[in-house]
């Protein structure tokens, strides 16, 4: 547990996580006020490494649910293994004489028939999903909801039991309410509002593309072998891409991996050979590689005394 905000920005730094003053301020109040943490942000800027690096600075495990259109209450919570199920009406059949060969009247042998049908739905045949294994488990852990606005409203409302009470509802069972409290990260890559009755249970955190000089630190963390310079150079031309009208705008993740590639390439400085034949490890569509090429190449890219340089560290857009 973090005692105060300082321990949450030590922690996740830990973790390899570059936070804020406001990531670890929101972190640190989600923790001490017991509530869900919704993150929001466009893909790709560490929402989700976010909760994995919570999870690691506090050394609970990670239980991670990914939402997709069409996710069920069955495929989050749980489901009954009818195969399991199956066996053991096999198995009840080949028994069943013998349960009920001491019973004196038919009304003991429906008692003893009912008392094996409780057996049939109990937790032996009970699969877990994600959600009720952080209700079940016998230690705090971290609760992932990723992109939860992927999935269909009615899925959220589901939830909305699960994050008042921490506890869900099994028919055959009853309600089970959480042995720990677990810590909910859920996150949103704003592709549909989200309601507000969810966003009333949770504390808010906006997360953006990181600044320059926080991707740049973020870029040292991650790659350590990388030259000053380099690294420099990489994060430069990736915000700067940022500030492009692109279909798809880089990730941190994908600023890490060219930060990699160019190292592994032995390059020294990014020229126009260096990006021509590398931008595809940042852009993932052929015409925000193209329009990247024209922007970038036009010149032969950013040289060390490019005015567009100073307007990144600056935070301007560089193609203004």
């Amino acid at each position: 547990m973090f005692e105060n905000v300082a321990q949450v920005t030590t922690g996740l730094n830990a973790q390899g996580y570059i936070a804020t003053d406001e990531i670890a301020t929101v972190l640190f109040l989600a923790q001490q006020l017991g509530k869900p943490l919704l993150a929001e942000g466009p893909a790709g800027v560490g929402k989700t490494e976010l909760a994995k690096a919570w999870a690691g600075a506090t050394g609970m495990p990670l239980i991670r649910l990914q939402c997709y259109e069409g996710l069920d209450e069955s495929k989050a919570l749980y489901e009954w293994e009818y195969a399991k199920q199956m066996l053991y009406t096999q198995l009840l059949r080949d028994k069943l004489s013998q349960i009920l060969s001491n019973t004196e009247s038919l009304t003991a042998a429906a008692d003893r028939l009912g008392e094996e049908e409780d057996v049939f739905f109990s937790e032996r045949f009970l699969l877990a999903r994600p959600l009720l294994k952080a209700v079940l488990s016998d230690e705090p852990v971290v609760l992932l909801i990723d992109e939860i606005d992927r999935a269909d409203a009615e899925f959220e409302a589901f939830l909305l039991e699960v994050l008042s009470d921490f506890q869900v509802s099994i028919p055959e069972l009853g309600t089970i309410k959480a042995k720990h409290t677990p810590a909910v990260v859920l996150t949103s890559n704003n592709t549909r509002e989200l309601s507000e009755a969810l966003k009333r249970r949770c504390l808010y955190l906006f997360v953006d593309y990181p600044s320059y000089e926080a991707e740049l630190n973020i870029v040292k963390s991650r790659v350590p072998n990388i030259s000053e310079t380099l690294a420099a150079q990489a994060v430069e031309t990736v915000q700067s891409l940022r500030g492009m009208d692109l279909k798809k705008n880089p990730s941190v993740s994908e600023t890490i991996d060219w930060a990699k590639a160019l190292v592994m390439l032995n390059a020294n400085n990014i020229d126009k050979p260096v990006l021509e034949t590398t931008l595809t490890v940042l852009l993932k569509h052929e015409s925000d590689v193209q329009k990247a090429r024209r922007a970038l190449l036009r010149g032969g890219g950013m040289d060390a005394d490019d005015p567009r340089r100073r307007n990144l560290r600056s935070g301007r857009n560089p193609w203004n």
